[in-house]
């Protein structure tokens, strides 16, 4: 009786049931189309991130910055008989490996705190560093005339300085300067080089802790004509370079031009026993929050941050996407979602008053009330169930349109200037081309940035949205709807048709 009633029902109104699906599936395609990009990008930001940060880094730990007690830009001072002079031209070079600017390191025991916490599966600790390098060519100062003061007696004139590149007395000189990072080389779990693959020779292991061999990364690498088996220079020290290293993921760069021992990198750098940063990894997903509130307990002069925190330093036209999605994106779905919804429930509101003596003939034959309701609510269940079906195939269609179009985004991890973490391969490439800013002597930072495919992925958790959403706006509309109706007496009813 129930089905047959139904079916009767909604044939005779096909128009009211058309709109109603319609309007339903419009608004549940707009929410699969948005949350499916939402994923994607969401999918981008972490894929970044673990990029830069590493696979599996839940929380990271930094020393809070302070304002400098010296300040002003980075210095090389030379000494009278520094360099070696031939043919009238005096050859300088100085090589400094040191944090970067705005980088504050912390007591290497932290580390120990930190690991010391519940449910922090494993921590490993960094070095973040920037090796700078100084070549020159000056005139020979050996020749240089004197020019007394003339007010102490003396007299003017002598020699104008010989040699230099230019033979007439100039100079020229360069600086070269790429990101550094020591790390422990036994702690694979966590951290920047659990997030890269060896795409030549080896990465660093354990027996590698004391000595001076470096992984570069294959950008750098190939920017600065080195491969594997030969030598780079950290500091004025040789190393061998013994691997080459990709992301692995295209999404964005490697943490590091250049990685090295962590112990070497703090005896090079004159910094025993400190480190810049800490890379956490949780037991589960649920303990983040209790681990980040331990840790600003135990180290108050830190800054911990979750990828959460960190997704914020993604910048660029995917920082873009991310934006209109939050907020565009997801306020202009749930106001056509309740548009959708009020539409089915005026409509179906309306058809239960003109339907007026249809209700009270029923009731006066013995339906009751709650059966009454049950058979609005299941005609507006059925309209609700046609347009999710519907929505539910025009939102594949778009993310299809979606994935086929494959928008591409610009994502930037800011880490070299929000956070004080080298810039990555970007900025060693842009620092060995001379070509980037900064001061005089300064180390070149730059953030690391790449091209992203966006990808709106269909999950299961989208088409049971669009089910539900169906379910809800159709059972919202039959139970105001049915209510409505219940509330006719038969008199009442059957009189106001009379």
């Amino acid at each position: 009786m129930f089905i047959t009633y139904l079916r009767r029902e909604l044939a005779g109104r096909r128009k009211q049931t058309a709109i109603v699906a319609i309007g339903m599936a419009l608004a549940i395609a707009l929410v699969i189309i948005v949350n499916a990009v939402s994923t994607g990008v969401t999918a981008a930001q972490a894929s970044v991130l673990e990029s830069v940060y590493g696979v599996g880094t839940d929380i990271t730990v930094s020393q809070t910055p302070t304002a400098p007690t010296a300040g002003g830009p980075q210095r090389f001072d030379f000494g009278a008989t520094d360099g070696a002079t031939t043919d009238g031209t005096t050859a300088v070079s100085q090589s400094r490996l040191e944090v970067g600017r705005g980088t504050s390191t912390l007591d290497a025991t932290a580390l120990h705190t930190v690991s010391a916490i519940d449910n922090v599966s494993a921590a490993a600790a960094t070095l973040s560093l920037n090796n700078t390098t100084f070549n020159g060519q000056l005139p020979d100062r050996s020749a240089q005339g004197t020019t007394p003061d003339a007010a102490a007696g003396g007299t003017s004139g002598g020699t104008p300085p010989t040699g230099g590149p230019d033979g007439a007395g100039g100079s020229s000189f360069n600086v070269d300067s790429f990101s550094v990072l020591g790390l422990n080389p036994a702690a694979e779990a966590v951290g920047p080089l659990s997030a890269v693959r060896v795409s030549s020779g080896r990465t660093l292991t354990s027996k590698d802790v004391g000595t001076h061999v470096a992984v570069l990364d294959a950008g750098y690498a190939t920017t600065a004509s080195v491969a594997v088996g030969d030598t780079i220079q950290i500091a004025g020290t040789d190393f061998t370079v013994v691997g080459l290293v990709t992301a692995s993921s295209s999404a964005a760069a490697t943490a590091a031009n250049v990685y090295i021992p962590l112990d070497v990198a703090q005896t090079l750098s004159s910094l025993d026993g400190k480190i810049s940063d800490i890379y956490v990894q949780a037991a589960s997903s649920t303990d983040i929050s209790q681990i980040q509130a331990d840790i600003t307990k135990a180290l108050p002069d830190t800054t911990v941050k979750t990828q959460a925190d960190l997704a914020s330093s993604v910048s660029g036209s995917l920082s873009s996407a991310s934006d209109l999605v939050s907020n565009l994106g997801l306020w202009l779905s749930l106001i056509v979602l309740a548009a959708a919804f009020l539409i089915a429930i005026l409509f179906t509101v309306s058809g239960v008053t003109r339907r007026t003596r249809e209700f009270g003939t029923l009731k006066a034959i013995g339906w009751s009330n709650g059966r009454i309701v049950r058979q609005v609510a299941g005609e507006s269940l059925v309209q609700g169930l046609i347009g999710g079906a519907l929505g539910l195939a025009i939102g594949l269609v778009g993310v299809l349109v979606i994935n086929v179009i494959a928008p591409t985004l610009t994502a930037g991890t800011a880490s070299a200037a929000g956070m004080g973490r080298p810039g990555g391969a970007a900025a060693g490439a842009a620092a060995s081309g001379g070509g980037a800013g900064g001061g005089f002597g300064q180390a070149v930072q730059a953030a690391a940035t790449s091209d992203i495919v966006l990808n709106a992925p269909v999950t299961l958790t989208v088409v049971v949205l669009a089910v539900g959403l169906a379910v809800l706006g159709g059972l919202l509309a039959g139970v105001i709807g049915g209510w409505r109706a219940a509330r006719l007496r038969p008199a009442e009813a059957l009189r106001s048709v009379a």
